[in-house]
């Protein structure tokens, strides 16, 4: 049973639960094993109980001693970024303004998890309100080296083979840049699919939940269980029911767009050789068709118009935290100071901006499938280094389905990722394609490289 979550998919650990060869008990008594075994080095859990686990693991064994129908996570431990209200754990936001904080709720995400037959054992650390300043998890290929922004407890969680699933959030980079950092996959679906009621607020027109896998065969499992369904969302529904949304048609390549960005030059040299010879490889495909592109200019922007609007929707969000100074770190209080300094006038400009790019984007899919790009500049920087200016602020501020895929290792033996992108509610056409890649093993099945201390 050992590295259970990194060796099998849930489907794999599924047929397990039907055939006796394991149970729910063993699925829990990994996660604890895991924990035990690299929590004190690695601290990707702020909140962690053991006996919380095995309660809800003998639940469903119960289900399956009653010849009930696995649901999609049935006895799934399911890692949760400790922004999103739970019932059983407190609720902290990496702030000690929070600690103890226990909302009596769960968040929408977290209840389909539930419903959907997941079990938590904990919450994941997050940085401090979900915003840069560096937490205490360390990266497990390199401690010396950050493991990724505020989602990085929930990714490291999945690397040491803690759990197979794990929830996070993106407003610039916080899902794309710890999948890549940690060698896993990551992923960001379009902006609103993902509920994101009872969870920490940031900024309005960004905050976008995602999640992690350790397997690629279950990012589409954990899409249909977390995303809304049905008619009481009638732009995604629709859209999803579009089969040129889900697919392309059998007569015709894949249309695929190589974008470097105005980023590409932050990016280390390695990146961008490793990058552009998967791009020879992906083109070798007599299926496939690719263009190398640039972006509207305005895209060029966006760094620029993310920073107005961040910066302005923390200072009013956390106004309160503010006042308590010392109690907010330094990074936090910059942010507020400058997000104060934005009039707004400046503020909705950004909005508009926003807006704009999101459109131009729309129409930039006529052309292309799939768009792909560099996830990060590349290897995970060290602690004190600031990281570099990557694509992935560019999809969250445009509202892009994302997947971050494991596939790169840097001359230091770090991992670093591909992003591949869509347009807005073709995520399942983003899936297809990625299933494309897998078959031609382009992308790997699970992380890439293991961890080195799994």
């Amino acid at each position: 049973m050992d590295n259970l979550f990194i060796n099998k998919t849930i489907e794999e650990i599924h047929k397990g639960f039907i055939n006796k060869t394991i149970n729910p008990i063993d699925s829990a008594k990994q996660c604890i094993k895991k924990y035990d075994d690299y929590q004190q080095l690695y601290l990707p859990w702020v909140c962690f109980d053991r006996e919380i686990l095995i309660k809800q693991a003998n639940s469903v064994q119960k289900i399956i001693n009653n010849g009930k129908h696995l649901r999609p996570l049935e006895g799934i431990p399911v890692g949760v970024k400790d922004i999103f209200n739970t019932l059983d754990f407190p609720t902290q936001m990496g702030s000690p303004l929070w600690k103890n904080f226990t909302p009596g709720n769960d968040a929408r995400v977290v209840y389909y998890v539930k419903e959907n037959g997941g079990i938590i054992p904990g919450k994941t650390v997050t940085a401090e309100f979900a915003v840069h300043a560096l937490n205490e998890t360390l990266n497990p290929h390199d401690i010396t080296r950050t493991p990724g922004t505020s989602s990085s407890g929930s990714a490291v969680a999945i690397a040491l083979g803690m759990v197979p699933v794990a929830l996070g959030t993106q407003t610039a980079g916080s899902i794309v840049r710890p999948a890549s950092f940690c060698g896993i996959y990551g992923c960001k679906p379009s902006f609103g699919l993902i509920p994101r009621t009872a969870m920490l607020k940031t900024t309005d027109s960004l905050d976008t939940v995602g999640y992690f896998v350790s397997k690629y065969e279950d990012i589409k499992r954990i899409f249909e269980v977390i995303r809304v369904h049905g008619p009481n969302y009638p732009i995604s529904n629709t859209a999803f029911k579009d089969p040129n949304r889900i697919n392309k048609s059998a007569n015709r390549p894949w249309k695929i767009a190589f974008v470097k960005t105005h980023t590409w030059e932050f990016a280390f040299d390695y990146a961008k050789t490793a990058i552009q010879e998967w791009m020879k490889r992906l083109a070798s495909n007599k299926d496939i068709e690719i263009e190398e592109v640039e972006l509207p200019p305005k895209m060029e922007n966006t760094h620029q118009i993310h920073k107005t609007i961040y910066d302005k929707t923390l200072s009013y969000y956390f106004a309160e935290e503010f006042k308590k100074g010392g109690l907010v770190s330094p990074i936090m209080n910059s942010l507020i100071r400058h997000g104060n300094e934005i009039s707004p006038a400046e503020y909705q400009k950004a909005i508009d901006d926003q807006t704009e790019l999101c459109h131009l984007m729309d129409n930039y899919f006529s052309n292309y499938d799939v768009l792909v790009s560099l996830s990060t500049a590349g290897e995970a920087p060290l602690r004190d280094v600031v990281e570099s200016p990557d694509p992935a602020l560019m999809w969250t501020m445009t509202y892009l389905p994302v997947v971050s895929a494991p596939v790169f290792i840097s001359p230091n033996g770090l991992p670093f990722g591909l992003q591949l992108v869509a347009r807005r509610y073709n995520d399942f056409l983003l899936l297809n394609f990625s299933d494309y890649l897998r078959k031609l093993d382009l992308i790997p099945s699970g992380l890439n490289p293991l961890c080195r201390s799994c």
